[in-house]
């Protein structure tokens, strides 16, 4: 049984799909691009597809992963082409490699966050981030099924900063862009817990709802705060194995 390890993405309008329509949207791309599919045994078999730290409906994502189980070995790459011909525009599958480590969901221990404030000054988006920054604690409230539930949001929070406006804005309406690392701990801390924070520490308050995108997810780096590629050991073994059966076919006697 071969293991295939993708990274797909949330763009534009599909960032609104909740992950189970994201669900059926994969399992009929599977069907159309004619993935040699492993199944779960039981009464109701289902495709071997395993979903890690889905993004919340509403945010886009540039680092979503998953990992499929086939019965028949294919080449990532050209698997890739294929799901993602089979996909709407929007939902990308954008890399791909053969799982050879174990151990995926526990190499994303961090995201990376994009926060669009439209209407917001930059000047107190700095103020609100400072503020946020300094605090010993930042408490917040989210409602959950078992009712409205308070926790501290700041230690989650690695790095927060204002970024500099790039692209030509079509107004000339203010707009802060903030660039956040977020640990995945329990209870887990949302861009929207940030945005809460920012509310109790320094009364920012977005007029409309902030933009929100996940650059990147990965392994926390604690020294550097970078958040590093999942998919990299995957690659790395890879390469390894590559070259030990050159290696070996280049001594191989006659």
């Amino acid at each position: 049984m071969q293991r295939i390890r993708l990274r797909y993405t949330k763009r534009g309008r599909l960032r609104f799909t909740s992950h189970r329509d994201f669900q059926r949207a994969f399992e009929r791309a599977l069907r159309r691009a004619e993935v040699p599919m492993a199944y779960s045994a039981g009464f109701t078999p289902h495709p071997k597809v395993s979903y890690a730290n889905a993004a919340p409906t509403g945010t886009g994502s540039e680092a979503e992963y998953l990992e499929i189980a086939l019965t028949t070995a294919r080449e990532p790459e050209t698997l890739r082409v294929l799901l993602d011909e089979s996909l709407p525009t929007g939902l990308d599958i954008v890399d791909a490699v053969e799982a050879r480590t174990s151990g995926l969901a526990d190499r994303l221990t961090a995201s990376v966050w994009e926060l669009r404030l439209d209407g917001v000054d930059p000047a107190d988006a700095e103020s609100a981030v400072q503020a946020f920054n300094t605090a010993e604690s930042v408490e917040v409230q989210r409602m959950t099924k078992n009712g409205m539930r308070t926790f501290d949001a700041r230690p989650a929070v690695v790095h927060l900063e204002t970024q500099s406006e790039t692209a030509d804005r079509p107004t000339d309406q203010p707009c802060a862009i903030l660039r956040l690392v977020v640990r995945h701990v329990t209870p887990a801390v949302r861009p929207d817990d940030v945005l809460s924070g920012l509310r109790a520490v320094a009364d920012l308050a977005p007029p409309v709802p902030a933009a929100v995108t996940r650059l990147a997810q990965g392994l926390l780096d604690e020294e550097t705060g970078a958040v590093t590629d999942p998919l990299a050991p995957d690659r790395e073994a890879a390469e390894a194995f590559t070259t030990a059966d050159a290696t070996a076919a280049a001594t191989a006697p006659a």
